[in-house]
């Protein structure tokens, strides 16, 4: 199976057009949003083509495929306007023998981290950076970084998982960054 994972859409009709495009050229299975799907926050700029109702009606249309984590600018009214779940706090999957902790960032991040077991990976956008690093005793950090307001000169971007590999793209589909999960220690980002 292929996950395409992403954060921090936070309205933007352009990038997220982008993104339902890339979910076509990659082929991916399913999407794994990390949260802040719709709103651009008090402390972000409006991002380009800012118009969350045209957002909406994207997502919509891949409700079967979207498995989503609730950021802190999503909120109840967003619930009753997306057709998929979007309030849950975080999600697990597994790769071989990793857990994957995925949440939004805001509640559990590096230094606030949800129980992991050596190895574990804490999987959240929130910062709109992309990363990949160790954390804790032996469990790592990723971050696909964000679709529309990237930080720190990061690229809009997202990340694939297929099968054990992890990679960092930017929204052209160029991988910037790739970790086998097979790999005891990811390069870092």
């Amino acid at each position: 199976m292929k996950w395409l994972i992403a954060s921090d859409l936070h309205g933007s009709a352009y990038y997220t057009q982008k993104l339902m495009q890339a979910f076509e050229t990659e082929q991916a299975d399913r999407f794994l949003l990390l949260g802040d799907l719709l709103y651009h926050g008090p402390r972000n700029d409006l991002p380009r083509d800012y118009a969350p109702k045209e957002v909406i009606a994207m997502l919509n249309t891949r409700k079967e495929s979207i498995l989503c984590v609730r950021g802190n600018c999503d909120t109840e009214v967003d619930q009753m306007v997306l057709a998929f779940p979007v309030m849950a706090e975080y999600a697990l999957l597994t790769v071989e023998n990793r857990m994957i902790f995925a949440t939004h960032g805001h509640h559990f991040h590096t230094e606030q981290l949800p129980p992991l077991h050596k190895g574990d990976i804490l999987l959240h956008g929130h910062t709109h950076v992309p990363k990949c690093i160790p954390c804790g005793d032996g469990c790592f950090y990723c971050n696909p970084g964000s679709v529309s307001i990237p930080k720190e000169g990061s690229a809009h971007g997202y990340m694939t998982l297929t099968h054990t590999v992890l990679e960092w793209k930017d929204l052209k589909g160029e991988v910037y960054h790739r970790w086998d999960l097979k790999d005891a220690v990811p390069d870092v980002l």
